[in-house]
């Protein structure tokens, strides 16, 4: 007994933090409650933790990628950031206010199975950049771990053991609570930029009172690329090994919901809400462009070309090689800290990209289990699959690059190609050419990155299949559920209901043809005479418009009518024929307090055929899947709605 009890302390401890949990808790207007809210600076914190992370090694990429290039190199990623990726994600903010990212305004595009197909292949390359977020930092943590002269010799080696324990500590803080990863993030971010501004202070300094280390950079970028525009097309070339320093503005769309908006923001215009996040995006990316460029003038100047090579002491930790030469072991120890701190925590904001992408897809389209709504069971999730990659790739930062790369560069360029199409849909023909030229370099970006590093494109697949396996396992598996959120009778439905509520609910399924006299005529004496019931002073037709199949749960609209002055007429909207007519008989007894009777024809053909028919496009084997729905959902038969068949 006490062990069901432990049990189901567990249980509800797992679940709690649920969408649908979070929804009853909600304030005025259905917004979610205030303690769920947080500043836009704050929030800015927790996407800045992958975000301003990338100091930590995109200096030495470019010093490793462009050479002397390195600070023309970075002026372009600059420029695409603010003049491209900035731009589009702004826009992003407006069109999907709710967390769903650039992946919602693409699906709007497409409906049916194709748009269903489309969110799998996003979210996967989502996840593909999410999880080798998690993975890449921790084992990027782990690498300055190890470069650090204080770190212990008898730890070094264990690579794969260390990261694990980071990944780890990070799944555990999301586990505890949202608000303790953003009140983490703060922190991290706050002393990180701090250290940051000291040690690229100090390299200026330095580069402003020794203007020989700056005249040997300007006559080896002289020398090797005297033509100015062979300066630029090379920068452009280089351009994609440079895109991990683009990271961060999905996950700054997708944690929108945890932007504190106006009071007057309701779900529908939360206008206080996309105010912050573009602010949120706006100061993220001027901030770090500011990091980026003085970063980069500086390692490439006072750092010897031969350390940036693999195996030297800048390799990866430009910024870091600088604190330790110039500022001492001391101020370089604290900088290293504070570099595996963030890095560390850079996961958070990935683990929050996908703690509110996944719900808000796969659950509500039939493709995951109904506990995945919730928070925890998702953190263990996650964190369960980044330990799984962390050992297929021993913990290996540059094996995991290429991955990483693609996921984010795909992830742009379908938020770019998204407003794109949005500003054509809305005849704005400016925008649209704007937007499409930004798309434009990002498909070139995302191809060069492709052609140089495949496997990450191999690594989306995995992430991409095993995804589809589940949602389709899962679809299956959840095939008899009632799959309709809420029931919205009309009034005149609602009438008709409780008219019949002292006597005997007769419902008839009809498919509407004609729908001529002659045609609900000839239904109601069919019924009656196969199910041999006297008169027809209670029967009410219903009749259910499919309208996407694909849908998993909707809201079921209600209409009532009367056809040709004689026939009561129940419609209904929905994306499955039995879900809607199952639904609307629990609602009906519910409401009625007595259990009413539906008449249904059996389907033609084989019940294989009809089954499939069912889950692809929400008609066939009505009767049957009708009545099973019902038997699930109501385990007792003296409280099932009765269902007929002749």
């Amino acid at each position: 007994m006490q062990g069901n009890r432990r049990a189901g302390r567990l249980r509800g401890w797992l679940l709690d933090g649920g969408t649908e949990r979070a929804a009853r808790r909600s304030g005025p207007g259905g917004r979610p409650p205030e303690d769920r809210h947080h500043p836009w600076w704050k929030v800015m914190c927790l996407t800045g933790v992958d975000y301003f992370s990338t100091l930590g090694y995109q200096p030495g990429i470019a010093a490793l990628a462009a050479g002397a290039l390195s600070p023309v190199a970075t002026l372009v990623l600059v420029l695409v950031t603010l003049l491209g990726a900035l731009p589009v994600y702004r826009r992003v903010a407006v069109e999907s206010p709710h967390g769903e990212g650039s992946i919602a305004m693409l699906v709007r595009l497409l409906s049916y199975w194709p748009g269903k197909l489309l969110v799998l292949v996003l979210l996967g390359f989502a996840a593909t950049d999410f999880i080798i977020t998690i993975t890449l930092s921790a084992a990027d943590a782990t690498a300055h771990l190890d470069e650090n002269p204080f770190w212990p010799s008898g730890l070094k080696g264990h690579e794969v053991a260390i990261t694990l324990l980071l990944v780890a500590l990070l799944g555990a803080v999301f586990l505890k609570g949202f608000g303790e990863a953003i009140g983490i993030a703060v922190v991290l971010v706050a002393v990180y930029l701090a250290l940051n501004a000291v040690v690229i202070a100090d390299a200026l300094w330095r580069v402003v009172t020794h203007p020989s280390a700056v005249g040997d950079w300007t006559t080896a970028l002289s020398t090797g690329h005297g033509d100015p525009l062979l300066v630029v097309g090379l920068s452009l070339l280089v351009f994609p090994k440079l895109a991990l320093g683009l990271s961060g503005f999905e996950t700054g769309v997708a944690v929108m919901p945890h932007i504190r908006g106006d009071r007057e923001d309701s779900e529908d215009r939360p206008l206080g809400r996309i105010r912050g996040a573009r602010r949120l995006l706006t100061t993220a990316a001027a901030t770090m462009s500011v990091f980026l460029i003085t970063s980069s003038v500086t390692t490439t100047v006072l750092i010897p070309p031969e350390a940036f090579r693999p195996g030297g002491p800048a390799n990866g930790r430009a910024l870091a090689y600088l604190a330790h030469q110039h500022l001492g072991g001391v101020f370089g120890t604290v900088y290293d800290l504070s570099t595996i701190g963030i890095l560390w925590f850079a996961g958070a904001s990935a683990m929050a990209g996908l703690l509110n992408l996944v719900p808000r897809y796969l659950p509500r389209y039939g493709m995951a289990p109904t506990w995945a709504r919730a928070v925890r069971p998702l953190v263990l999730v996650f964190t369960s699959v980044a330990f799984l990659i962390t050992v297929i790739f021993s913990a290996s930062v540059d094996a995991q690059g290429g991955a990483y790369a693609t996921g984010v560069l795909v992830l742009i360029t379908s938020a770019a190609t998204a407003v794109t199409l949005a500003a054509r849909r809305r005849r704005q023909r400016g925008r649209m050419y704007a937007f499409g030229a930004i798309a434009l370099i990002f498909v070139y970006t995302t191809l060069a990155n492709v052609v140089e590093r495949p496997d990450g494109v191999k690594i989306a697949a995995c992430f991409i299949g095993g995804m589809i396996l589940v949602s389709v396992l899962s679809r299956l598996v959840r095939a008899y559920e009632v799959r309709v959120d809420h029931v919205e009778l009309d009034p005149t439905a609602a009438r008709m209901i409780d008219e019949r509520a002292t006597r005997r609910i007769r419902l008839i399924a009809h498919e509407p043809d004609r729908r001529d006299p002659a045609e609900y005529r000839a239904k109601l004496a069919q019924t009656m005479a196969d199910n041999d019931f006297p008169d027809d002073s209670d029967v009410i037709f219903v009749e259910v418009h499919v309208t996407d199949p694909s849908d998993f749960e909707t809201e079921l609209p209600v209409r009532g009518s009367v056809a040709h002055d004689s026939y009561p007429v129940l419609s209904l909207t929905g994306s499955s024929v039995p879900t809607a007519l199952a639904a609307l008989l629990l609602e009906i007894r519910d409401r009625s307090r007595r259990r009413p009777h539906i008449y249904f024809e059996w389907s033609e053909g084989g019940p294989g055929r009809n089954l499939l028919r069912y889950l692809a496009f929400g008609q066939g084997a009505i009767a049957s899947v009708t009545r099973e729905i019902l038997r699930r959902q109501e385990p007792d038969p003296r409280r099932r709605p009765h269902v007929h068949a002749g």
